[in-house]
């Protein structure tokens, strides 16, 4: 029997590669299951709402996280999101489109849907603000290489200017801008998400919203922070006018 050989039909690297697979099978299987922490069992149309679709394998059990604020967090969660769906469906069988009903904008479905978060601001390891202005972040400023929008016209969707830049929100701890502040008509200032914004020579170009929408962007609680929350409805809303910003967004291409 040759050196390393178990029986004449098994050596150790032939049980060392089954173990492997044993294990790496095992990774998978976990790694599935606790991809399902968030965001299931998923609810169904059918019977009203009752099934609960989980697939395979089902939903771990809740497991309690301690956060760096002192606050605990169990995920799943068992309190069921009771917010009201802001739609119709658009035909009378299973999986028909949802049509929102009241403003597209701001109904929270489709491309508009969002979370609902803490309503709490994100901290940085050192405890303060984590997305600020740079009225506050004294020590964070424009890159010279860069150009500063700030004082720019911002201009939505249809030509039409909605507002002017009159400041930028800096991530402290990932050191970059998320946000533009603009102050809209009427003096209101709304914050801009940078993804959803490309800056030119003359201004800030915006392809989700038009000029006159900027107004309708959902506000802050303090005027130099920003909750998950907020940050979560801000986004949904620019998200929404990729899709009903236009009526002919809604229309097919052909």
């Amino acid at each position: 029997m040759p050196a390393g050989a178990i029986t004449g039909y098994i050596d150790v690297a032939q049980l060392v590669l089954y173990a492997f697979w044993i294990f790496f099978a095992g990774l998978i299987f976990y790694l599935h299951r606790e991809n399902k922490r968030e965001g299931y069992p998923l609810e169904s149309d059918r019977s009203g709402g009752r099934v609960k679709v989980q697939g395979f394998p089902s939903v771990p059990q809740p497991k309690t996280f301690k956060l760096a604020n002192g606050t605990e967090v169990s995920a799943p969660s068992s309190t069921p999101d009771l917010r009201p769906v802001r739609a119709r469906q658009a035909g009378n069988h299973l999986g028909s489109p949802l049509v929102p009903e009241g403003d597209p904008m701001t109904a929270g479905v489709g491309p508009g849907s969002y979370a609902a978060r803490s309503d709490t601001q994100d901290m940085t390891f050192e405890g303060q603000p984590r997305i600020v202005p740079l009225r506050v972040a004294g020590d964070f400023a424009v890159d010279g290489v860069d150009r500063d929008p700030r004082g720019m016209p911002v201009v939505g969707a249809d030509g039409k200017v909605g507002g002017k830049v009159v400041d930028l929100w800096v991530d402290r701890s990932e050191m970059l801008f998320r946000y533009l502040e603009v102050e809209a008509s009427g003096g209101r200032r709304v914050l801009l998400p940078v993804n959803f914004s490309k800056t030119h020579r003359r201004g800030v170009k915006v392809r989700a919203i038009t000029g006159a929408q900027f107004a309708g962007v959902p506000g802050t609680k303090s005027p130099d922070g920003v909750t998950f929350l907020e940050e979560e409805q801000i986004m949904a809303y620019y998200g929404a006018g990729t899709l009903y910003a236009m009526p002919s967004r809604q229309e097919p291409l052909l």
